[in-house]
Protein backbone atom coordinates (compact mmCIF):
# COMPACT_ATOMS: atom_id res chain seq x y z
CA UNK A 1 0.00 0.00 0.00
CA UNK A 2 1.67 3.58 -0.72
CA UNK A 3 1.07 6.78 0.97
CA UNK A 4 -0.17 9.66 -0.13
CA UNK A 5 1.58 12.49 -0.50
CA UNK A 6 0.05 15.50 1.75
CA UNK A 7 -0.32 19.15 0.31
CA UNK A 8 1.76 21.36 2.04
CA UNK A 9 1.32 25.47 1.39
CA UNK A 10 3.07 28.43 3.44
CA UNK A 11 0.85 30.45 5.83
CA UNK A 12 1.29 34.14 5.14
CA UNK A 13 1.35 34.98 8.05
CA UNK A 14 3.34 32.62 10.47
CA UNK A 15 5.76 31.57 7.39
CA UNK A 16 4.92 28.05 8.17
CA UNK A 17 4.48 25.08 6.20
CA UNK A 18 1.25 23.29 6.39
CA UNK A 19 -1.16 21.02 5.34
CA UNK A 20 -3.84 22.65 2.91
CA UNK A 21 -6.66 21.82 4.64
CA UNK A 22 -5.33 23.51 7.76
CA UNK A 23 -5.25 26.47 6.09
CA UNK A 24 -7.64 29.45 4.51
CA UNK A 25 -6.98 30.27 0.99
CA UNK A 26 -7.66 33.94 0.31
CA UNK A 27 -8.30 34.22 -3.48
CA UNK A 28 -8.14 36.96 -6.58
CA UNK A 29 -10.92 36.04 -8.88
CA UNK A 30 -10.11 37.05 -12.56
CA UNK A 31 -12.13 40.16 -11.97
CA UNK A 32 -10.20 41.39 -9.32
CA UNK A 33 -12.27 40.24 -6.18
CA UNK A 34 -10.74 39.19 -3.39
CA UNK A 35 -12.43 36.96 -0.69
CA UNK A 36 -11.93 34.02 1.18
CA UNK A 37 -12.03 30.61 -0.01
CA UNK A 38 -13.39 28.18 2.00
CA UNK A 39 -13.41 25.58 -0.12
CA UNK A 40 -10.59 26.20 -1.93
CA UNK A 41 -12.13 25.51 -5.48
CA UNK A 42 -12.46 29.33 -6.79
CA UNK A 43 -10.63 30.44 -9.92
CA UNK A 44 -7.84 32.88 -9.66
CA UNK A 45 -4.84 33.98 -7.62
CA UNK A 46 -4.61 32.27 -4.31
CA UNK A 47 -2.76 32.43 -0.78
CA UNK A 48 -2.95 30.57 1.89
CA UNK A 49 -3.35 31.41 5.95
CA UNK A 50 -3.99 29.52 8.98
CA UNK A 51 -7.13 29.69 10.26
CA UNK A 52 -5.83 32.10 13.09
CA UNK A 53 -6.74 36.02 14.05
CA UNK A 54 -3.08 36.47 14.67
CA UNK A 55 -1.47 34.82 11.81
CA UNK A 56 -4.19 37.32 9.42
CA UNK A 57 -2.63 40.25 11.92
CA UNK A 58 0.58 39.58 11.16
CA UNK A 59 -0.23 38.94 7.25
CA UNK A 60 -1.83 42.53 7.34
CA UNK A 61 0.64 44.32 8.77
CA UNK A 62 3.54 43.20 6.70
CA UNK A 63 0.76 43.73 3.36
CA UNK A 64 1.91 39.87 2.49
CA UNK A 65 -1.24 38.54 1.20
CA UNK A 66 -1.71 42.13 -0.90
CA UNK A 67 2.02 40.73 -2.37
CA UNK A 68 0.87 37.38 -3.21
CA UNK A 69 -2.05 38.44 -4.76
CA UNK A 70 -0.71 41.38 -6.42
CA UNK A 71 -3.23 43.81 -5.48
CA UNK A 72 -4.40 46.04 -2.43
CA UNK A 73 -6.86 44.68 -0.09
CA UNK A 74 -9.09 47.67 1.70
CA UNK A 75 -9.13 47.47 5.10
CA UNK A 76 -13.17 46.54 5.20
CA UNK A 77 -12.52 43.62 3.53
CA UNK A 78 -9.50 42.46 6.13
CA UNK A 79 -12.16 43.02 8.74
CA UNK A 80 -14.51 40.64 7.21
CA UNK A 81 -12.54 38.27 6.23
CA UNK A 82 -11.11 38.28 10.10
CA UNK A 83 -15.20 37.89 10.99
CA UNK A 84 -15.12 34.90 8.24
CA UNK A 85 -12.31 33.36 10.10
CA UNK A 86 -14.09 33.52 13.48
CA UNK A 87 -17.21 31.88 12.32
CA UNK A 88 -15.58 29.03 10.62
CA UNK A 89 -13.90 28.03 13.71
Amino acid sequence: MTTRKVPLRKCTGCNQMKEKRELVRVVRSPQGEVSLDLTSKKPGRGAYICKDIECLKLARKAKRIERALECTISPELYDSMEKEIENDR
